[in-house]
């Protein structure tokens, strides 16, 4: 299905910036399909490929692509305590970016084993910990894939925060167990954690707690019942008390604390993070306002596009920067939950799936579609 509500002039210079079609291609693939229909179309367009991403999965893969450096492995505790190996991107050995869902990540569980009771993310304190041995100064962190609503007090653990009990004794922190954390010690923390700069990449905007918050919102697709979302909400309560009377750190109300299961709040009150809008950031670093200006056209897309990809989205937020740039967008998107917001976003939408058909069924054919797309997409541009 096509939306188009006016032709483009014409055009050599295309920016094609597409996030990961999750379940069907990388940004990456993405990208290179769109450019295949796009050349096939102007063999003199000059491309200009960006994949981009949102802080969440693939934000490695994607600043690897685009700013290199070298992926380093890491043997670190996964969410249920099993040995992983995570992956983490150094850059000029100083700049660390590491993905929670590599060490903590909701694919790493079996959906029988999911329990975030039990889960931790002490691997993400692991993997920091090893970004850190390897030199890094200035980490970026994306939250998005979790398996765990543990309030990021697994990775503090592991950097050298100790929890206790109202004896006095540690506690081993994981979802089930934040109700009975009575005080934080936070004078083990490892000191080059607080010499780093660190910044954490969120793609949702939930709070800590409530109804919009960690455990409510996402528990249950990490395994909660309702009874255990009441629990772990409780336990989030508990945590966020704690911290405010023992580091002084207010976490309650923060925009994207309660990204992976409360991570955000951790990274903030446990690292003295900052929290960042994950496609801002990648963005940012990407230099694409940079890039937009020897643009004509901006293609990018994801997998699906409805009123949530308002709120932060690669897709959305670079169509945003294009405008201000006075550079059309196009987005082409696995299927289109359409309203008058989401085709204000973009000058032209190009949907993946057929009418009637199934996400399934289109996300068997996404390269191909995607290709077929991009070749569309600059027909329709030039008059």
């Amino acid at each position: 299905m096509y939306s188009w509500p006016r032709r483009y002039p014409p055009l050599v210079r295309v920016l094609i910036a597409p996030n990961a079609f999750k379940g069907s291609a990388s940004a990456r693939v993405a990208a290179d399909a769109i450019a295949r229909g796009v050349c096939a179309a102007r063999d003199d367009a000059m491309i200009d490929l960006c994949p981009i991403s949102d802080g969440g999965d693939g934000l490695v893969d994607v600043l690897h692509d685009a700013l290199g450096g070298s992926i380093r492995a890491a043997s670190v505790k996964g969410p249920l305590g099993e040995s992983v190996s995570a992956r983490f991107l150094l850059i000029d050995g100083t700049t660390a970016v590491i993905e929670m869902a590599e060490a903590s990540g909701l694919t790493l569980i079996a959906a029988h084993r999911r329990d975030p009771m039990r889960t931790s993310t002490f691997g993400t304190g692991e993997l920091i910990g090893a970004a850190l041995d390897a030199g890094a100064t200035r980490l970026v962190i994306g939250l998005g894939g979790s398996a765990t609503n543990d309030g990021g007090t697994g990775m503090a653990a592991a950097l050298g925060v100790r929890f206790l009990g109202a004896d006095g004794d540690a506690i081993e922190p994981c979802g089930g167990t934040l109700a009975a954390i009575r005080s934080i010690d936070a004078t083990g923390l490892d000191e080059r954690v607080r010499a780093a700069s660190i910044e954490a990449a969120f793609d949702v905007h939930n709070a800590l707690l409530g109804p919009a918050g960690a455990a409510r919102v996402y528990g249950p697709q990490k395994g909660a019942t309702p009874k255990i979302v009441d629990a772990l909400d409780a336990g989030l309560a508990n945590l966020a008390n704690v911290i405010e009377s023992d580091l002084g750190v207010s976490v309650r109300l923060a925009d994207g604390a309660g990204a992976a299961g409360g991570l955000g709040a951790g990274v903030v009150a446990f690292l003295g993070g900052e929290l960042r809008q994950g496609a801002a950031l990648v963005l940012d670093l990407l230099a694409v306002d940079d890039r937009l200006e020897r643009a004509d056209l901006v293609i990018t897309g994801e997998g699906r596009l409805d009123d949530s990809s308002l709120h932060g989205k690669a897709p959305v937020s670079i169509a945003r920067r294009a405008r201000a740039a006075g550079v059309e967008s196009v987005a082409i998107v696995g299927s289109h939950v359409a309203s008058p917001a989401t085709r204000e976003a973009f000058d032209g939408i190009i949907e993946l799936r057929r009418d009637g058909e199934s996400d399934e069924d289109a996300m068997r054919e996404t390269t191909s579609r995607l290709e077929t797309a991009g070749r569309a997409a600059v027909e329709r541009a030039t008059p």
